[in-house]
């Protein structure tokens, strides 16, 4: 579930792995992603986690929002 924070609105979330290759894979499908869809969260990581936060363009998750939320869900769940 993304966590939805207000000043600035923006989403986010905290993916955990247990190996580093993993996350190496994952940020991979998110780049991608990205340039298809030409949105650009912000993106932290480390040993074992990936956080991502995306901001609002309104007080509601839009459509293209939430579908590239759920894509990268998807993407948390094939590796």
């Amino acid at each position: 579930m993304w966590n939805q924070r207000e000043s600035p609105l923006r989403v986010e979330k905290r993916f955990e792995f247990e190996e580093y290759s993993s996350i190496s894979k994952f940020m991979k499908m998110v780049e991608e992603l990205c340039k298809l869809k030409q949105i650009y969260p912000n993106i932290s990581f480390g040993k074992n986690f990936v956080s991502i936060t995306i901001f609002l363009g309104s007080e509601k998750l839009s459509k293209i929002e939430k579908d590239f939320s759920n894509q990268i869900d998807n993407f948390y769940f094939e590796i």
